[in-house]
């Protein structure tokens, strides 16, 4: 053979690409110089058989058959699966001539000879409209139409970098719960629903729950992308309010009625706890309406020091709403013998 030429079958390896010479020619006498990576070389493959779809389909389907593929087979989606490179590449291949109708009708009359019919052929990659079209193609949208936006836009293709995994977006709610929950603490369960599941959690609302305070429950959020963290969600705890106890930071506050007699007499009266059944408190004699009992103890939980607040007892001193007159007697007998004005050195 003549010293400098090669064989026209002939094909040179270069780095892990393969580079076909440009004196390879058809018959029509246009130029074909494609440089592929090894993954993407020609697949002898029917187009139909690789998109999946039958002979009669009409462009449309030809398009979304292909769009669906794409984004199972995008190698950025796979990286873990080394044959979805050389699976996506025949996708591409198979839409970049199905989907121009010039070139499927040239296709369905020759095959994969359809590039060297003479009249009205075309050269170029099979890749060439790869990212938003080419000068010859007919596909219409971009790679970031095909893949539904699947890689975050900017970067998000593999012209644009390797994109990055994205934690999940958290997810927001709110419970209500029962005053004895929010103080002592226990199990409440939930109902999130991320995209089309829902999904029942069960999680525990800490003791000294205060109503308007969050709860995180990490990774139970929106799921991520690309092998992302699923996000988390954020729980806004409403506690009820209670029938006769109120809170005061860590300390409970109850009001408790008493009568005209327990309070200037003294008295030992039935009072509730939240967590610990009925005590019995000992009301001083002379205890005035608004005066403040404490029962150590027996508050709220503060989980920082783990010991409990404290229980204040309210005196509410009630006054009959009808007397007879033996009892008004006795109330004006206690006037003479006790006289009192309680207003004495409030004001000038």
């Amino acid at each position: 053979m003549t010293a400098g030429l090669r064989k026209p079958a002939e094909r040179e390896l270069i780095g892990d690409r393969t580079e076909f010479p440009d004196t390879i020619r058809p018959s029509n006498s246009l130029t074909v110089h494609h440089t592929l990576s090894r993954a993407a070389l020609v697949s002898s493959r029917d187009y139909y058989e690789i998109l999946g779809v039958p002979r009669t389909s009409s462009a449309d389907e030809i398009r979304k058959a292909y769009k669906k593929l794409a984004r199972k087979y995008h190698p950025d989606a796979n990286a873990e699966n080394p044959d979805s490179q050389q699976k996506f590449a025949e996708i591409t291949e198979a839409h970049e001539v199905l989907g121009d109708s010039d070139k499927r009708q040239k296709y369905d009359q020759f095959g994969h000879n359809w590039n060297r019919v003479p009249e009205g052929a075309t050269g170029g990659s099979p890749f060439g409209g790869f990212g938003g079209g080419h000068p010859g193609g007919g596909s219409g949208f971009s790679l970031d139409d095909i893949l539904g936006g699947v890689f975050g836009g900017a970067g998000g293709s593999p012209f644009g970098g390797r994109p990055q995994a994205r934690k999940g977006e958290d997810l927001r709610t709110s419970v209500r719960v029962a005053f004895l929950v929010g103080v002592e603490g226990g199990e409440h369960e939930l109902t999130v629903r991320t995209g089309d599941k829902a999904e029942r959690l069960t999680f525990r609302i800490p003791s000294g729950m205060e109503s308007g305070k969050s709860i995180r429950l990490a990774g139970q959020g929106h799921p991520g992308q690309l092998g992302g963290p699923r996000g988390d969600v954020l729980v806004t705890v409403e506690v009820a309010p209670h029938p006769y106890f109120r809170r005061d930071g860590f300390n409970l506050i109850l009001d408790v009625p008493v009568s005209v007699t327990e309070a200037a007499l003294g008295a030992k009266i039935d009072v509730p706890t939240l967590t610990e059944g009925t005590v019995i408190l000992s009301v001083p004699p002379g205890t005035s309406s608004g005066g403040r009992l404490r029962l150590r103890g027996k508050g709220v939980m503060n989980r920082t020091t783990g010991k409990r607040g404290d229980q204040f007892v309210v005196i509410k001193v009630t006054v009959p709403k009808e007397l007879n007159d033996e009892a008004r007697d006795l109330l004006q007998r206690l006037d003479e013998v006790a006289p009192e004005n309680p207003r004495d050195g409030l004001w000038p």
